[in-house]
């Protein structure tokens, strides 16, 4: 996939979305396409008829139904983030909350709720309130473009809902909007007044705890300099606090709020996405680099994470790595029997990390999904992606969220400088000393139907014996080794150990390729370009 000349460049006014057009269509536009949850919930552009109120009410009454027969009683936490269609969507959500008289709990002063936040509040009501359980209802559309909507089901177990959940929810909702008479509303002002309408703060029991999984005390004892960008996301008011709090030296780069976004810089296919990953999308922050010891970037929800050390924003891979390094080493109080969760498509130098340090791995496809319950129980001690997402125990082993936490994962890499006296990448360099180094990439493209059902239809013993950039396919697999579920896709393991996988994205009508090479960066290339056409024919 070539690179947009613009990208990591200020976005052109044409670039930029008409706020006004979006948020009408939101209320007037009939739903042009049906609901369909995703790797994490509903996503789509009110301006393609795929996010409007019409699915915002649908999706609500269902989750009221789900949780009415599942007999969640306790209050549902209901949150948003920054995206312009996230706030008119919370309203939609309430109103219909408030009509159906379902308990709900939402933030204090009208603050955004990002998605770790809402997970850590619904763990800490169930843990005193076991007999009344909660769940949450957060709207987002995590790094997605500043057009696009989400909507995301929590259950009690604070994660992501796993496919059964959504299934039921998605296919409910579909019923509801062929008749959306059914689904009863409120006026937002009265919603919002309704006696089964609480506000609670969020923000300060989530700052406290904060350092009971993160040694802050370490990080502000050492001086550490931390430049957060929070993108424009939902937790831009919770960086404050938590200096503030702990005595962090920590400067918010830029605390700006926009639904439009129009301050990103554009993604390497020039769409304005807050894809903290991305070196394009983090061109701002890296400008600055030279200013702080670390920088510190999250996306919209603050479910995911990016840091750039040594001036450059690290591969989520290497980050990972080292952290998981670091945790298994400075965690004494976490369970010896704690295995650490990774998605198929990341990194195997995580493998060699692991197996290094005596802990089991616990692989599966991708999705936090798989990795809640090993959290919530204390059977994973950390569970990571790819995509920058991650969590890990408390200190003492106890559970922190049971969903992606950006603001853990961004203090860890404070706490790693402070407690080691290196910068995140050079522990991964040390690692690269004792496990070899990998080149390591991901491309998407864009994924037409024809080719979909391709993918869908491909068996893994029809590549036995293939060859990509000289090397024999050994195994093709379409189950993760750790629990057997299906992978969405195809992962291919290559004769030197080097390996490539391939799925349609669960947010995007996108292919997601992805490669590790253990022969250097042209073989790395050569596997790139030549997997497409092994799997697709062409």
């Amino acid at each position: 996939m070539s690179i947009d000349p613009l990208a990591g460049k200020p976005a052109p006014p044409e670039k930029l979305i008409n706020l006004a057009t979006l948020l009408t269509d939101y209320y007037t536009l009939d739903p042009a396409a049906k609901v369909s949850f995703g790797t994490s919930g509903h996503r789509g552009s009110a301006f393609k008829g795929a996010f409007n109120e019409g699915h915002v009410a649908a999706i609500t009454k269902a989750v009221v139904e789900y949780r009415t027969m599942k007999g969640h009683a306790g209050p549902l936490f209901l949150g948003y983030d920054t995206h312009a269609l996230s706030e008119p969507a919370f309203r939609t959500a309430l109103s219909v909350l408030a009509a159906l008289s379902v308990p709900v709990i939402i933030n204090a002063n009208d603050e955004y709720s990002p998605t770790p936040v809402v997970s850590f509040m619904i763990l800490e009501r169930n843990r005193a309130n076991p007999g009344s359980l909660s769940d949450g209802l957060i709207i987002t559309p995590s790094h997605n473009p500043p057009q696009d909507g989400g909507i995301k089901y929590n259950p009690p177990n604070g994660g992501p809902a796993d496919e059964a959940v959504t299934g039921w929810i998605q296919n409910r909702a579909n019923e509801l909007m062929e008749n959306p008479s059914a689904i009863p509303r409120l006026p937002y002002a009265k919603a919002l007044k309704a006696d089964t309408t609480k506000v609670e703060d969020f923000v300060a029991p989530f700052v406290e705890a904060l350092g009971q999984v993160v040694d802050l005390e370490a990080v502000r004892a050492s001086g550490v300099r931390i430049g957060a960008d929070p993108l424009g996301g939902s937790g831009a008011r919770y960086w404050a606090p938590i200096a503030e709090r702990w005595g962090l030296s920590l400067t918010v780069v830029n605390p700006r709020i926009d639904p439009g976004f129009t301050f990103m810089p554009l993604d390497s296919d020039g769409a304005i996405r807050m894809d903290c990953s991305s070196p394009y999308a983090m061109a701002n922050l890296i400008k600055t680099a030279g200013d702080y010891d670390l920088g510190v970037g999250n996306d919209p929800d603050f479910d995911r994470h990016g840091v750039i050390s040594g001036g450059n924003l690290m591969n989520p891979n290497h980050y990972l790595a080292a952290a998981i390094h670091y945790l298994l080493n400075n965690r004494p109080q976490w369970p010896k029997s704690a295995k650490i969760g990774k998605t198929l498509v990341s990194s195997a130098i995580i493998d060699r990390v692991v197996k290094g340090d005596g802990r089991e791995l616990y692989e599966t496809p991708v999705g936090f999904k798989w990795f809640v319950s090993g959290l919530a129980d204390g059977s994973l001690g950390f569970g990571g992606e790819e995509s920058a997402g991650a969590s890990f125990l408390r200190r003492d082993g106890r559970v922190w969220t049971t969903d992606k936490c950006g603001f853990c994962m961004a203090l860890l890499a404070a706490e790693m400088t402070a407690k080691t006296g290196k910068l995140p990448h050079e522990i991964y360099r040390g690692l690269t000393e004792k496990y070899g180094s990998t080149d390591y990439r991901r491309v998407d493209s864009d994924l037409n139907a024809e080719r979909k059902a391709l993918l869908g239809k491909l068996r893994p013993e029809s590549l036995a014996g293939a060859k990509v950039a000289g090397l024999t396919v050994e195994r093709a697999f379409d189950k993760a080794p750790g629990n057997q579920a299906p992978v969405g896709g195809l992962k291919v393991a290559l004769s030197d150990g080097s390996w490539f996988a391939v799925r349609p994205s669960g947010t995007e009508p996108k292919m997601k390729l992805y490669a590790e090479s253990m022969g250097g960066p042209d073989r790395l290339r050569e596997i790139l370009d030549e997997a497409p056409g092994l799997i697709f024919g062409s």
